[in-house]
């Protein structure tokens, strides 16, 4: 009996030290670290939808922190794929579930996660700012003590709670408007303050800073709270991808590839300078009216209203690049214009350019056949040009989900594009692609109809 005892003693503690051995390296315990990453040649990125960090737009992925993500995965050597998560707590579950390899977001830096996650990569700094005017007319606010007495709009969560906080800490006095429309996001308020509709709102500083590039009469200095550290992160059992991350955002700090996304984001206008019609008394819109008139019968189009498109994308500047990478006279992005058929080269060339665009609309056109109202039909041709097609028919099933019509544009479709920048509407089911800045789609679609109107007035066709 004694020596049975001794045997199953000496087996339990055999078993005991195996185990022990199989933890000690990560390859063996099962982590999905940097080799494994290699391995399997593809890094999986965990990230948000919204304008600073991801979303499609004219049918290619973009955003800041996309980018980033293709550069480090590129300094890997791996393939680069993207989740998308709904939200922070649920980017931060998919993390440690093993859904993804790293989250590329600007994710606060708490003490709650430091037990689970390595902070690593770049670390930023943000900050709330009072988005307002700066136009001549009135100086901007200058210190927080200017905010009382002052009328500032805010959404429910953080931003009105600092405001409520900021308040008590200056005895009273600054009217908080808690703005608690689910349809109206910041990005709304922002373009509010633009447009002269609200006179203050508040913001984080790397979404007033963006913002601030489609509005140029924007002031985004004036910080009203603490500086939050935010970084990437990864698992804790991924020390290698978190060190790799930590040398490449350190080495790419300075790299031109980094410095070109910071500047497409978050420094260059995305205002277009707008200039009159050529010459009314010759009836001419531009030096580019015969090749509108030559092509615009291959999609039995009014040329002007081809004209109205060019003038709007381009302010018929054949040189132009948008930040997007949009090129020439018609703003074809490069993927668009190779599937067209424009020659290397080219995108500069008017002709090209315009005959490109035109397979462009007639291709799109096809594929909202479907529209049996040509007229309606062709201010979803326009709004895909614009947006993409994937955003216009997210667009029209979240108005056929409401009980609007989705083969009408006007306060019906239109009002669904607008909401693809809202969390609650581009996280809907019947959504495909994610967020959108749809405010742009829907003064893209109005300006070019109204200007093709001024147009028919003015110019014989």
């Amino acid at each position: 009996m004694k020596r049975f005892l001794f045997a199953i003693l000496c087996l339990l503690l055999v078993c005991l030290i195996g185990c022990r051995n199989k933890s000690h390296t990560p390859e063996e315990s099962g982590a999905h670290d940097l080799a494994q990453i290699k391995d399997s040649d593809e890094l999986v990125v965990l990230t948000l939808y919204s304008s600073t960090s991801y979303f499609i737009y004219r049918g290619e992925a973009m955003g800041f922190q996309y980018e980033l993500s293709e550069q480090f995965a590129k300094s890997l050597g791996v393939k680069l794929r993207i989740e998308v998560a709904r939200n922070v707590p649920e980017l931060i579950q998919k993390l440690l579930d093993g859904e993804g390899d790293i989250i590329a977001y600007n994710l606060p830096i708490t003490k709650e996660w430091k037990d689970s996650l390595i902070y690593c990569g770049e670390e930023v700094i943000t900050h709330q700012v009072i988005v307002q005017q700066s136009n001549g007319k009135t100086k901007p606010l200058k210190d927080v003590t200017e905010l009382i007495g002052k009328d500032v709009y805010v959404k429910p969560g953080k931003y009105y709670n600092r405001l409520v906080n900021l308040d008590k800490e200056l005895g009273g006095g600054i009217h908080i408007h808690e703005v608690t429309n689910d349809s109206i996001t910041v990005e709304d308020l922002i373009t509010q303050v633009a447009q002269g509709k609200i006179p203050y709102t508040v913001a984080d500083n790397d979404l007033a800073k963006l913002n601030a590039t489609y509005y140029p009469n924007l002031n985004t200095s004036l910080s009203i709270s603490f500086d939050q550290r935010a970084s990437w992160a990864v698992r804790k059992d991924c020390p290698q991808l978190a060190a790799a991350a930590n040398k490449w955002h350190e080495e790419n700090m300075t790299s031109p590839a980094y410095t070109a996304s910071m500047k497409r984001y978050f420094e260059i206008s995305k205002a277009m300078p707008h200039s009159p019609i050529l010459s009314l008394r010759e009836g001419k819109i531009s030096h580019f009216d015969d090749l509108f008139k030559k092509y615009s019968k291959e999609i039995d189009w009014d040329w002007r209203m081809l004209a109205s498109l060019a003038y709007t994308e381009s302010n018929f500047d054949t040189t132009a690049v948008s930040w997007a990478g949009a090129r020439g006279l018609m703003q074809l992005m490069p993927a668009t214009a190779r599937a067209m058929g424009m020659p290397p080269g080219k995108d500069q060339n008017p002709e090209e350019s315009i005959k490109a665009a035109v397979k462009y609309i007639a291709a799109t056109n096809r594929s909202l056949s479907m529209i049996p109202d040509k007229q309606e039909r062709l201010k979803f041709i326009l709004a895909a040009y614009n947006a993409g097609l994937g955003h216009v028919n997210d667009a029209m099933a979240l108005a056929e989900k409401y009980g609007k019509n989705k083969f009408i544009w006007h306060d019906n479709v239109e009002d669904y594009i607008l909401l693809k920048s809202n969390e609650e509407y581009f996280t809907d089911p019947v959504c495909k692609n994610g967020y959108f800045r749809g405010v742009e789609t829907y003064n893209f679609v109005r300006d070019i109809i109204s200007r093709y109107d001024n147009y028919k007035k003015k110019i014989k066709s």
